[in-house]
């Protein structure tokens, strides 16, 4: 099974073999699912918002990419004389892609607690960087990620003058999806930040 997960479609078309794709179409939720349990066990002060933000920052192909290379997968990899004329082993896709046929294959053969083991023991330095970065995000960066991975439009933001005070306060509105929030603040950037908090607030209610 490791040897099929660590033969390239263009070594495979030449050779009449099963390629790697498959096992990477399955490693790939494998390790989706085994960072998500992953990050859920050990970061209890995240909610759900900041562990798919998290989450994205580690289960992506330059993630992946760096993960394969450490593990020098790409000098193991079986790819065609073409591929290795163009330098491929060096593509993050392709290293990518090895590392979730690996992973996918470590499923089928040992099951999801030895696959998930593999998985944090290659990605643990990653993960616990996205999650120092997301704990402390700023919220206008948070809210926008978040609208992002919903595949919302930008959160819009609409600032004014608030009622004259010594602090000479500030309203900001911001609409994101279906939620419209409200913050105050003694600048034009700070109203908007607590706008911006108001209304992740609303949304992980």
């Amino acid at each position: 099974m490791l040897v099929e997960a660590l033969t390239h479609s263009s070594y495979a078309t030449e050779h009449a073999l099963a390629s790697n794709e498959r096992l990477e179409f399955l490693g790939d939720a494998v390790v989706g699912l085994a960072v998500s349990d992953y990050v859920v066990a050990t970061y209890p002060q995240l909610n759900e918002g900041q562990c798919s933000v998290l989450r994205s920052r580690v289960v992506n192909e330059a993630s992946l990419a760096a993960a394969a290379k450490a593990l020098g997968l790409g000098q193991l990899l079986r790819v065609n004389k073409g591929v290795l004329k163009e330098n491929g082993l060096e593509r993050p896709s392709l290293l990518a892609d090895a590392y979730e046929a690996v992973t996918g294959a470590l499923y089928l053969e040992r099951g999801f607690p030895a696959a998930s083991t593999f998985v944090v023991a290659t990605l643990r330095e990653a993960i616990a960087e996205a999650a120092s970065a997301t704990s402390e995000m700023e919220p206008k960066t948070r809210l926008q990620r978040w609208a992002l991975l919903q595949d919302l439009p930008a959160p819009a933001y609409e600032v004014t003058n608030g009622p004259s005070t010594p602090d000479a306060t500030f309203v900001a509105t911001v609409r994101v999806g279906d939620v419209v929030a409200h913050g105050s603040g003694p600048s034009k950037k700070r109203a908007e930040i607590e706008a911006a908090q108001a209304a992740w607030e609303e949304l992980h209610a």
